[in-house]
């Protein structure tokens, strides 16, 4: 079921979630205007709130007409909570800003990319590019590999953990775009990220290790293993970039396209491997 109502999600994703509409961050912005103080205790609170809600839907339509109600919340919980949408839509605008050379437009769109991580002031062309390539290798991550992670290895109950790792990236979205930076630490939601990411990250980077430059990748990826303290972003983009440094760097068009290509390359392995795993009976 878990192979079967992925690969639903993603050919839903590709083909129908192109804007804000099916997205959970969108429909939870009504809910995050309301918050007036910010706290790890309330993030962690609201967080279990949307679990327990999640949980006790699938509870309820378990066993109920064959569990064909079952099946269509498991795709609906996939698709909010699965694939980047508007997001998507900014990197093609930015794509086509970048195209016509209208540097307004294209650093606006470039902006609304590195929203969460932002790019170091004063860098020079070549270095804005590879923190762009950066951000599209994390946006995958955050809205595709981690997402599936989490739904993956939650077996029958992950919709649950998925629901609740959807809701923590969307309230870091929103903070980030819409409280200060102050705020934003206050919630703790970078902490509680920062240790759930910490497994999907190294799977995530030894994968971007293998395809780019084992000699240099692979050592990295080890030294990872004991790190705890720098951010998971660090971590995975550095990987990331062994895999990127034989591609352009000085092109505004070439340059994100050679993230967002090796990103779904493997978005592509991780299928692969779920169902390579469900065929020989490792998922259900």
């Amino acid at each position: 079921m878990t192979l079967f109502t992925m690969l639903l999600v993603l050919a839903a994703e590709r083909l129908f979630k192109l804007g804000e509409h099916w997205q959970l961050d969108n429909r939870l912005e009504v809910l995050f205007r309301r918050v007036k103080r910010y706290s790890m205790f309330r993030t962690l609170s609201m967080t279990v709130l949307v679990m327990l809600v999640t949980f006790l839907i699938l509870r309820a339509l378990l066993g109920l007409f064959f569990n064909v109600p079952l099946l269509v919340v498991w795709i609906l919980i996939g698709v909010l909570c699965i694939g980047a949408g508007k997001v998507r839509l900014h990197y093609h605008a930015y794509l086509k800003a970048a195209a016509r050379n209208d540097s307004h437009a294209h650093n606006a769109m470039a902006n609304e990319l590195t929203l969460i991580h932002g790019v170091p002031p004063g860098c020079n062309e070549r270095e804005f590019l590879r923190e762009l390539q950066n951000a599209l290798v994390w946006i995958n991550f955050r809205f595709y590999l981690a997402p599936l992670f989490w739904f993956i290895v939650g077996a029958s109950w992950g919709p649950v953990l998925l629901a609740g790792y959807a809701f923590l990236r969307a309230w870091q979205s929103w903070l980030a775009r819409y409280q200060t930076p102050n705020e934003r630490q206050q919630s703790g939601v970078d902490a509680i990220l920062h240790v759930l990411d910490w497994v999907p990250v190294r799977l995530a980077g030894v994968v971007y290790a293998l395809v780019g430059h084992g000699e240099k990748a692979l050592p990295a990826w080890f030294a990872s293993l004991g790190d705890g303290h720098t951010s998971q972003y660090h971590v995975l983009t550095r990987l990331a970039q062994f895999s990127l440094a034989r591609e352009p760097h000085l092109d505004k068009v070439e340059t994100p396209k050679a993230a967002v290509s090796m990103a779904k390359k493997t978005s592509l392995v991780l299928v692969v491997v779920v169902a390579l795993l469900t065929i020989y009976g490792t998922l259900i």
